[in-house]
């Protein structure tokens, strides 16, 4: 199936050349110039550059299919599955007989799980070119990713009859066979794939695997080594012989190969956390943590990783360390009653007998609660915690989610928002006049960035000026107070700053204020000092060693959550009241409501916050920061769907962090 996937990438990325032959010879120049900016950096894989020029092109032109299209592949190709389908959906809505539209539509909507409407499209692509081979593959990889597995072959028979000649299509209809437990087919396929290709090692990978099933793990290691010797530098074929001497005992062949893996893939964490439970078995313990420590500076969410390296701690006596870890698997998966028992031993050896006696019970408590609730023995339960001391294959999902449905992960999903906006010192002022800016324009902000001398911009990111209160303010002013304030937050003098803050405040708009217009510059003040106020109780958390952030778990429950299960909000009153109150001088800025729904958030509000945020876009529809906070505000209620749309947008919009995001969070959980 994963094979299947990447092999879709690879053929999009393919067609780009030949698709863009169909291009108007008419096109205006400036057109043809971003058309060719943005397929160049599709090719060169320069996704988001794709983008941005891609964006300018369906400004220009909004009857140009092309360019939704191709902006729809960089989407895909940067893990934006939602973006990608509504701009082939966009392409199909302008040229209703653009076969390529519905073919990438298709696939957009088989990675989402929506295989009923991607066969829909393949049908209509197929109805325009039926004569197309590639499009029954597609369709055939669409019905094998929704396990109907007989039609999926249908497709690969048809594809076949007209492509006799490749292998991919025997590899995956051979993989449908072995769905379906025939055994032989799926052997057949694949030795017809090697047929046909014998220099081409995925064939002999994957039956090495079905061969390895059969526990033959002679013909297992012979097939993997057939791989080797065709592609010296293939580390799937490394990765799976290890496995193979693994099971047969040999575990310097095992480390040799994963040693292999590694020399070409260093940041390996599966390969590295397989190695260090080799080392462990041999005894070679101070190498195996040296492993474990590699896999959690790489992946430090990873439940098994903390559990196993432990058990090394205890093999060497270093029972704090041993309980150090112990307390951060239970942290990251805190119904994991192995970890309490083995925590219970350990501070029992370390003389905490009260402690000790306390981890037992829950540990009892725990295994009883999944007894009842699974209506299996407690024997079965501890039989799956052998699987935590077993190596990994590749089709485990190593960094995320569960093995067998066991809870070996936290259900937690800790989003982080993008930061307030606050008004803060540039090294230079910003050039307002840029070509095709998407920054937000208001006569107030500009007139109040421009008063003084002290280089100011609107903006959430963490950049300050170097810059000393000259002779550009008026002494005592409510302008000098501001300035002075943001000096004071660029050098960490809090109280002093958030003082300053006040004075500029209570000296808004009074009558000797030279300026007419300073009245409304109170609005400005009062953001400053709400994102004080803000700054100033994460600030304050840190301290206290409770590190806050919104969480969801696996029920939609949104709410706050510490590094010490301490259940616990912190107080954001004041700041959104200086919000509400700045948002009622000035109703019409944008990035007051986006303050106003972050503070919500982390008030657990979550209704109020979307209500903020949908403000934010009204006034301001091309403020991505807005888009990408309401997107995982969707996501803390379960409107997945909705919550992709909006990250889809905001990485549009120029907010790369998106696609991390997108691809952590949006993808359909069957593929």
């Amino acid at each position: 199936m994963k094979k299947s996937v990447q092999a879709i990438r690879i053929t999009i990325i393919s067609i780009l050349l030949c698709l863009s032959a169909g291009l108007s010879l008419h096109a205006q120049w400036d057109k043809d110039v971003f058309m060719w900016r943005g397929r160049s950096a599709l090719s060169d894989g320069k996704y988001a550059l794709a983008i941005e020029n891609f964006n300018i092109l369906t400004r220009l032109d909004t009857t140009d299919h092309w360019s939704f299209f191709f902006r729809g592949i960089a989407k895909y190709n940067l893990g934006d599955i939602h973006g990608a389908a509504d701009d082939f959906d966009r392409s199909v809505r302008i040229n209703p007989l653009f076969t390529n539209g519905y073919h990438y539509r298709a696939i957009a909507e088989s990675r989402q799980g929506q295989y009923d409407k991607a066969l829909e499209d393949l049908e209509k692509a197929i109805s325009l070119r039926p004569g197309q081979a590639g499009l029954y593959f597609s369709r055939g990889v669409t019905y094998f990713l929704s396990r109907r597995f007989d039609l999926a072959i249908k497709d690969f028979d048809h594809y076949i009859r007209k492509e006799p000649k490749d292998p991919s299509a025997y590899l995956n209809r051979g993989a449908c066979h072995l769905f379906l437990g025939d055994t032989l087919s799926a052997m057949t396929n694949y030795n017809k794939a090697i047929k046909i290709d014998r220099f081409e090692p995925e064939g002999y990978i994957r039956r090495g695997r079905v061969y390895a099933e059969q526990k033959d793990f002679s013909k297992a290691i012979d097939d993997m080594n057939m791989a080797i010797q065709l592609d010296s530098t293939n580390t799937m074929a490394y990765f799976n012989r290890a496995l193979m001497f693994y099971e047969t005992n040999d575990y310097i062949a095992a480390m040799s190969d994963l040693d292999r893996v590694l020399r070409d893939d260093p940041g390996n964490a599966l390969t590295l956390y397989n190695r260090a439970l080799i080392y462990a078995q041999v005894g070679a313990f101070e190498e195996a943590i040296a492993d474990m420590d590699r896999v959690i500076n790489i992946n430090p969410d990873n439940v098994l990783a903390y559990f196993n390296r432990a058990s090394m701690f205890i093999e060497l006596g270093r029972w704090q360390d041993a309980l150090e870890d112990y307390n951060r698997a239970i942290d990251l998966y805190p119904d994991f009653a192995k970890a309490y028992l083995n925590r219970s031993y350990v501070e029992n050896m370390l003389g905490r007998k009260n402690e000790s006696k306390a981890d037992y019970k829950i540990a009892q408590r725990k295994i009883q609660e999944y007894h009842e609730k699974n209506s299996r023995g407690v024997a079965d339960f501890a039989d799956t915690t052998r699987k935590y001391s077993s190596l990994l294959s590749l089709d485990a999902d190593f960094a995320k989610k569960n093995f067998d449905n066991e809870l070996l992960q936290h259900r937690d999903i800790d989003l982080r928002l993008r930061p307030l906006y606050r008004f803060s010192l540039t090294e230079e002022r910003e050039d307002r006049n840029i070509a095709l800016s998407s920054r937000f324009e208001n006569a107030l902000i500009d007139r109040f960035l421009d008063q003084g001398e002290a280089p100011l911009s609107l903006n959430n990111s963490d950049s300050t000026g170097d810059y000393a209160l000259g002779d550009g303010y008026e002494e005592g002013s409510a302008e000098a107070c501001f300035v002075q304030s943001i000096i004071a937050v660029r050098d960490k003098r809090f109280p002093d700053a958030l003082s300053l803050l006040d004075k500029a405040v209570n000296l808004a708009g009074n009558s000797f204020e030279k300026d007419k217009y300073s009245r409304y510059y109170k609005a400005f003040y009062l953001m400053n000092r709400a994102v004080l106020k803000a700054e100033m109780i994460d600030f304050i958390a840190s301290l206290e060693g409770n590190v806050q952030t919104l969480s969801m778990d696996t029920d939609g429950a949104a709410r706050a959550r510490v590094s010490d299960k301490v259940a616990r909000t912190y107080d954001y009153s004041d700041a959104i009241a200086d919000l509400e109150e700045a948002i009622r001088i000035l109703p019409d800025i944008p990035q007051l409501y986006y303050d106003l729904g972050n503070l919500l958030c982390l008030s657990e509000q979550p209704v109020g916050a979307m209500e903020n945020y949908d403000m934010a876009i009204k006034l301001y529809p091309s403020m991505g920061d807005a888009y990408l906070n309401r997107g995982l505000v969707l996501i803390y209620l379960k409107d997945k769907e909705k919550g992709c749309i909006d990250l889809s947008r905001a990485g549009e919009l120029g907010v790369r962090e998106a696609y991390s995001i997108i691809n952590k969070y949006c993808k359909n959980d069957e593929n």
